[in-house]
């Protein structure tokens, strides 16, 4: 468990999607306000608006590491290539701990997508669905990641 991992899973329990729970506990890094992090992934709840795609716990996983490690300019394929090398991998390692990155198979719900109305949150909701825990994990991951980055640097520098 990290710092960051308890946010995620609190601000996911006070009723922000998936998305923005993951994107918005990093906020004390990427340099993000919360209220535009919050904003920003507010669409990619339910795997992108309830379509049930990719999961929002990834989706704003991946919003925080293109704040970190992203890049910005476009004809720099070099650093396009890294930053979807590591996205795949950041994604990989969720789908090993979890079965999948896409939100109707972690959720074991049927093809296509289910309704734009949201479910209340209960101790119900909680039970049923793993989403807390696909939070958390999300979380985990890149705070992993963020830490050996770190470590990596410092043994780089101090050599």
């Amino acid at each position: 468990m990290s710092i960051r991992s308890d946010k995620a899973v609190k601000l996911f329990r006070e009723g922000y999607n998936c998305s923005q729970a993951v994107s918005a506990a990093f906020c004390d890094i990427t340099g993000m306000d919360e209220d535009t992090a919050l904003k920003t992934a507010s669409s990619f709840g339910g795997g992108m608006g309830r379509l049930r795609e990719v999961c929002g716990a990834v989706t704003g996983m991946f919003m925080a590491v293109g704040m970190l490690y992203g890049y910005s300019d476009p004809s720099d394929k070099a650093a396009k290539d890294r930053h979807y090398q590591l996205i795949r991998m950041l994604a990989e390692r969720f789908r090993r701990e979890n079965g999948s990155v896409v939100c109707r198979e972690l959720l074991s719900l049927p093809s296509g997508a289910s309704s734009t109305v949201s479910e209340e949150r209960t101790q119900e909701y909680y039970k049923k669905r793993p989403c807390t825990e696909l939070v958390r994990c999300a979380a985990e991951i890149l705070d992993d990641y963020i830490e050996k980055e770190k470590n990596d640097h410092e043994n780089s520098s101090s050599k």
